[in-house]
C-alpha cells in the first residue's frame, strides 16, 4: 500500500550485491510511477529514469533544459514506487562541480540507487543527435570526482556516461573510460557503440560495470539481452521504449475515435480496470478503510 516498503539504503545496496552477481541486469524506462510499479510486478531487475522521458513527459527536447528540482521531483516519485533501485540520468550533473555534488546529495534524498553523469558541453544534446560536443577529459574527471566525494551513502552508484565514441571514435572512448575510472566512477556507460565488438572493446579496458543502452530509433543497432551478456554487459536499458509503446498506442487510439467514433475495437489492447486495481493493490486500501474505520457512533450517548 502506498508507496515502497523497501529503504534506499536496501535498495542501493541490493543494486551493488546485483552487479557484483556477474549476471546481466536489465532496466526498462519507466515514464511514469505507475509503469515502474508494472516493471515491478513483471520480474525486472531495475527501473531506469531517462531525462529524454522526462523531457518529453514536460513536452520539451532532450537538450538540457529540465532543471534538477524537476528530474528530482519526478525521480522520486518514480523511486518511491518501486521496490526496484532506481538509476536516474543526470545529463552533465546541472552544472559545474559544485552543482554535481549538489546533484548528488539531492538525488540521494529523492530515493535514487544511482545516477550517470555525461561528459558532453552543457547543455548537452540527445546522445543519438548528431553534432554533439564533449568536454576534456580534466572537465570530464572533475564531475565524477565531485560526485563520488559528495555522495553519502557509499553505496550510492556513481556511473559516467560518455559521448566521446560518436566524436572522436572507439580509442577515445577507450581512453576515456579508463579515465573516468580512475576518476572514481562505480560503472561506466558509454553511449552510441556501434557494434558488439565496440562493447567489448569497452568490457576488455575496464574492471567497473558496464551499461549498455537499446534505445531504438538511434545510431546503434538493438542488440538482445543474451548478445549483450555474452560480451559482458552488466546492466541493459531500454530508456524510452514503454513512453514509445505507450504514445505509440494513444495515437492509435486517437485515431481510432476520429474513425469509428468509439474505441470498442480497441477494447482487447487495453489494460482491463481489473489488471489495474491488482497493479494499484486496490484490497490493501480497502483492507486498511476497514480495520480504521469499523465504529459506529451510538446515537443514544449525550454530545
Amino acid at each position: 500500500m502506498l508507496y515502497s516498503s523497501v529503504t534506499p539504503a536496501q535498495k542501493r545496496a541490493e543494486l551493488r550485491a546485483a552487479l557484483a552477481g556477474g549476471r546481466l541486469l536489465r532496466f526498462p524506462g519507466a515514464f511514469n510511477p505507475l509503469s515502474a510499479r508494472l516493471i515491478g510486478a513483471k520480474g525486472f531487475e531495475g527501473v531506469y529514469i531517462s531525462g529524454a522521458v522526462l523531457s518529453a513527459d514536460l513536452g520539451l527536447p532532450d537538450i538540457g533544459l529540465t532543471t534538477l528540482t524537476e528530474v528530482a521531483g519526478r525521480s522520486q516519485q518514480i523511486a518511491r514506487m518501486t521496490d526496484l533501485p532506481a538509476i536516474v540520468d543526470a545529463d552533465t550533473g546541472f552544472g559545474e562541480p559544485m552543482n554535481v555534488a549538489r546533484t548528488i546529495q539531492t538525488l540521494e534524498d529523492a530515493g535514487l540507487a544511482g545516477m550517470h553523469i555525461e561528459d558532453q558541453v552543457n547543455p548537452k544534446r540527445c546522445g543519438h543527435l548528431d553534432g554533439k560536443q564533449v568536454v576534456d577529459f580534466d572537465t570530464a574527471a572533475k564531475r565524477i570526482r565531485a560526485a563520488v566525494d559528495a555522495r553519502r551513502d557509499p553505496n550510492f552508484l556513481v556511473m559516467a556516461r560518455t559521448d566521446i565514441r560518436a566524436v572522436d571514435g572507439l580509442a577515445a572512448a577507450v581512453d576515456r573510460a579508463k579515465g573516468l575510472v580512475d576518476a572514481g566512477a562505480d560503472a561506466i556507460f558509454p553511449e552510441a557503440m556501434a557494434s558488439l565488438a565496440e562493447f567489448a572493446a569497452i568490457r576488455a579496458a575496464v574492471d567497473v560495470p558496464i551499461l549498455a543502452n537499446m534505445t531504438e530509433f538511434g545510431k546503434g543497432e538493438l542488440f538482445t539481452v543474451q548478445q549483450l551478456a555474452d560480451v559482458g554487459m552488466n546492466i541493459v536499458i531500454f530508456p524510452v521504449s514503454l513512453l514509445r509503446l505507450a504514445m505509440g498506442a494513444a495515437e492509435r487510439g486517437l485515431d481510432t475515435i476520429e474513425a469509428e467514433g468509439s474505441l470498442t475495437s480497441l477494447l482487447p489492447e487495453m489494460q482491463h480496470r481489473a489488471e489495474l486495481y491488482d497493479l494499484l493493490d486496490y484490497p490493501a486500501y480497502s483492507h486498511f478503510d476497514s480495520g480504521v474505520f469499523n465504529f459506529t457512533l451510538n446515537p443514544h450517548l449525550p454530545s
